[in-house]
């Protein structure tokens, strides 16, 4: 049974890989599952908005990455592509059931399109909200550098982070106001929702994020773009790759890379960056509702 309007999802966790994962649960047990995944340096209350609308038709369940919002940090401080696909393959696994729906956020995007690849039986449609990685030419000249300077620079930026402290904001109006810095598209609601579910207090009473910042080194090595196109190709389901048209990211309608798919589709929404389903959430709920 759907839960009432005015109440919000349940926290619930998961072991996955020693940790404990937390995920919000909105309800609606019997309903096709519908999973959400954030992206980078975010966390699962950003997809309230989007939640609520679904909530009825779906069983919505959104969980926090490792090393955002409320599950585990890694010991090791070890965030790869490889752990983050199987902590979703994990939590998709033990909800039991036979298909699910997928919608990612970049970091998030990148996670459930590699799942989509492996486990393509298993996902009935995807949404990929600006997913696809490094453009080609970014990947170039990644790929261009030689591994031995790939590799020293990661150790430099680890030894970096390893002395780098979280910031500490004396209020939340202070960190809501780098979070507006960071989005200009946001309004005050949004803004505040996000800062209020993506901060914790210290001892001291200042309040950090609550990702670790361990989060933001990127292993050395990954896919090849050869082993990636082969995963995008090997999706079975229909594909939604949206793109804000004011963002830094590519648009993979232009860039070649949407043909490595079966079945994709393009949507570019104006007026809109990085976080395009904040940015015009209208238009982007309108064009989400009809794909799915």
């Amino acid at each position: 049974m759907a839960q009432t309007d005015d109440l919000g999802p349940v926290s619930r966790s998961f072991i996955s890989q020693r940790l404990r994962l937390n995920y919000v649960d909105w309800g609606n047990a019997s309903a096709p599952t519908l999973v959400l995944v954030h992206g980078g340096r975010d966390h699962a209350r950003s997809w309230d908005w989007v939640a609520r609308e679904l909530r009825h038709d779906w069983h919505v369940i959104a969980p926090d990455l490792r090393g955002h919002g409320d599950s585990s940090w890694s010991p090791d401080g070890a965030y790869q592509m490889g752990y983050y696909t199987y902590d979703l393959a994990q939590l998709i696994h033990q909800q039991g059931d036979a298909s699910v729906t997928i919608v990612g956020h970049s970091l998030g995007g990148a996670i459930s399109l590699r799942y989509a690849g492996l486990y393509p039986d298993t996902v009935r449609k995807i949404v990929a909200i600006e997913g696809l990685g490094l453009s080609p030419e970014s990947r170039a000249k990644f790929d261009a550098r030689s591994p031995v300077d790939r590799w020293v620079d990661w150790i430099e930026e680890r030894r970096g982070l390893a002395m780098r402290d979280a910031r500490r904001y004396p209020t939340v109006d202070a960190a809501l106001q780098r979070m507006k810095a960071e989005n200009a598209y946001l309004t005050d609601e949004q803004a505040r929702h996000l800062t209020m579910h993506g901060v914790s207090r210290n001892e001291d009473g200042t309040y950090s994020w609550k990702f670790d910042n361990y989060v933001r080194s990127h292993a050395p090595t990954d896919l090849t773009r050869d082993e990636q196109k082969a995963l995008w190709a090997n999706i079975s389901c229909p594909t939604l790759l949206a793109y804000g048209r004011n963002s830094w990211a590519s648009n993979p309608a232009e860039d070649g890379r949407a043909a490595h798919f079966k079945d994709a589709r393009v949507k570019l929404f104006d007026d809109a960056g990085h976080w395009l389903h904040h940015d015009q959430f209208d238009a982007f709920m309108a064009e989400l509702k009809g794909f799915l």
